[in-house]
């Protein structure tokens, strides 16, 4: 195998390949092959989402045969799955994750419940070492069909099928692999389910890496809208927003007259100063850190650099950090219509990243030791003033250890440019903490987090340091199971709409989501419980009703009819046998659908989702909701 690569060069792209229903699908298919064999920098990974077909597949694999040696096309379902990994590598394992909540088959017209939606899995070897492995998830979750989130019934699937894939996430990066999770979410940055994917597995949003200040969906989004922001230009958006759907410069976006003016041969001229109050990004490229974080555990970083702080031989200057990935561009592709079409490639435009292998520089480890020799002197402090004040040690983490829901706090920087900084006075809220340690634990679980300012120019590139990106993911690797996400606690825009503290309804320290935001989805699932609770029974009642009833009262009738109108019975025999044929499907629902696997995929749901919340509110070892009946039992 060639030497290990540095940086891993990646593109997610929606083909929109609808058999019988996409334009121009074969043609443009085949172009999407070529402007993947012809990128710069040439690719190493691909996902493909909405390729239906083999014949389509087998197009793209001859247009990227020596750039992508290598590919998995993934059934599912009745009409597949239409996620494609392409690979410069061998794939030496793959796998097909169906999500077990996709869909209605009662929206036939639909089909997302017989396209088998889920995830598509692949381990793929780039070196030689145990390592040396990109665990790569390919994804198309649910799309939205109501614009109303109220009558939208559907937002109970996505965020199961983003709490599946958070799962599969954290399985990967425990095995030290690097992970990348791509696809389209048909979601915005900050919707339920992302931010669910986002705090409950290792990865980070490339975009928001580089561009923290990003929209968060188009500028006629409720969230973006509250942001008083002006419309954004075709041009801003795809260099800055990263959007990647509707997008003014996509053709397939513009209306009737002008397609009609691109088809009779005539070239529509679309500036970049044009207004794009619609385009939105909800194509992804998540990342984890890659390596083996668990090797530098936070518990030896405390210690050693304690110990060198008080005279015990500089131990921590032997730590050292493994190398790991980080984001070093991130860019919108496949913009370019086809020259013989004359449209764009798909109804989407392509991510694209490049992430770098970069190992940690001394300013990383004197940043770390010099935030948490602070923390550990300013704890001995308090510890020393409470026990002189009160005759008492109060120190809650007295004898070594924090307790088991309190982990101890990821100390920010505060000198450069964070969004976490002092306040110039304290607040009604700040007024109880009375000691430096209690000070700077409040600080770090939000305190002090304040909104960054509406701007319409942002240079978010040179902020990202990869030795902070690196630290990001270090300093949340070991506060609990699930706190690996830089991406949801350090982003000030969760703090705007899950609120600044923890315990009953804000955001955590530990990287989970607030307890309010639990109770939230908690909430939708009963809610769409009782909708398909109702269904089930409804759907059972028209079956009964007509084997019980109709059928029999139709046969009966049809002896008195027959003798006068032959017509008559006919119709009678033909309206009972498609009604019970009806009835009967509606009984096989009732009973296998709806009061079968979505409701035992809804219970399942539910319980995984209360205990999160056990775990974000430190609450372990507590009867949940719903146990009650099982404890009496007992």
């Amino acid at each position: 195998m060639d030497e290990l690569p540095l940086e891993l060069n990646i593109i997610t792209l929606n083909c929109w390949g609808l058999l019988h229903l996409s334009p121009h699908r074969a043609k443009r298919l085949t172009a999407i092959g070529r402007y993947l064999a012809t990128s710069e920098p040439s690719p190493h990974i691909v996902s493909l989402q909405e390729c239906w077909t083999q014949e389509d597949y087998r197009s793209i694999r001859r247009e990227t045969r020596f750039v992508l040696p290598f590919g998995k096309f993934y059934h599912s379902g009745a009409f597949g799955s239409g996620l494609v990994i392409l690979s410069k590598w061998p794939i030496e394992e793959s796998s097909m994750f169906r999500f077990p909540l996709n869909g209605r088959p009662t929206a036939f017209f639909r089909g997302d419940w017989f396209a088998g939606k889920g995830v598509a899995c692949a381990r793929i070897r780039y070196g030689d070492g145990e390592k040396d492995v990109v665990e790569v998830f390919n994804t198309h979750t649910h799309p939205v069909y109501q614009k109303a989130p109220s009558n939208n019934s559907y937002t109970v699937h996505r965020l199961s099928q983003a709490w599946e894939l958070a799962k599969l996430l954290r399985g990967a990066t425990e095995r030290g692999h690097l992970v990348v999770a791509l696809g389209d979410l048909n979601d915005v940055p900050l919707s339920l389910p992302y931010r669910l994917l986002s705090a409950h597995s290792p990865i980070r949003d490339a975009w928001r890496v580089l561009y923290p200040d990003s929209s968060l969906g188009s500028a006629e989004h409720e969230v973006e809208r509250s942001r008083r922001r002006p419309i954004p230009t075709a041009a801003f958006n795809v260099a800055e927003n990263g959007v990647t759907s509707r997008s003014a410069y996509n053709t397939w976006s513009w209306p009737r007259s002008t397609l009609k003016e691109l088809r009779s041969g005539k070239r529509p001229m679309l500036g970049p100063d044009a207004p794009d109050a619609q385009g939105q990004r909800i194509d992804y490229i998540f990342f984890s850190r890659g390596g083996n974080p668990s090797l530098i555990s936070e518990l030896s970083e405390i210690l050693s650099s304690y110990d060198a702080d008080e005279g015990g031989g500089g131990r921590s200057a032997a730590l050292s950090a493994p190398p790991g990935w980080v984001v070093r561009d991130v860019r919108v592709g496949a913009m370019a219509r086809d020259e013989d079409l004359e449209c764009s490639l798909s109804d989407h435009f392509s991510v694209e990243a490049t992430l770098l292998l970069h190992t940690p520089t001394a300013n990383y480890y004197k940043k770390g030791a010099n935030a948490t020799k602070r923390y550990l002197r300013d704890r001995d402090r308090d510890a020393d003033n409470r026990q002189g004040t009160d005759g008492v040690n109060t120190n809650p983490n007295e004898g070594g250890g924090h307790h088991p829901t309190t982990p101890a706090p990821n100390l920010p920087e505060l000198d450069g440019d964070h969004s976490l900084h002092p306040a110039a006075s304290f607040t009604s809220t700040e007024a109880g903490i009375r000691t430096i340690g209690e000070r700077r634990a409040a600080m770090a679980q939000g305190t002090y987090l304040q909104s960054p300012t509406a701007s319409e120019y942002r240079n978010s590139r040179d902020r990202a340091d990869y030795d902070d990106q690196l630290r990001s993911f270090d300093d949340n690797s070991n506060s609990n199971s699930y706190s690996y996400s830089y991406s949801y606690t350090s982003d000030p825009y969760y703090a705007t709409i899950d609120g600044p503290t923890n315990g009953s309804g804000g955001a955590n320290a530990n990287g989970l989501l607030p307890s309010g935001t639990y109770d939230e989805i908690l909430s939708l699932i009963h809610t769409y419980q009782h909708r398909e609770h109702t269904q089930k029974k409804w759907r059972a009642a028209h079956c009964a009703a007509w084997i019980a009833v109709v059928v029999p009262a139709c046969l009966v009738a049809v002896w008195f009819v027959a003798p006068l109108s032959a017509g008559g019975a006919f119709a009678l025999l033909l309206l009972s046998s498609l009604g019970l044929a009806a009835g009967l499907v509606d009984g096989l629902l009732a009973l296998l659908f709806f009061g079968g696997a979505e409701r035992a995929a809804l219970a399942e749901f539910e319980w995984e989702i209360r205990n999160a919340k056990a775990t974000a509110t430190g609450s372990h070892g507590m009867t949940l909701m719903g146990d009650e009946d099982d404890e009496k039992r007992w």
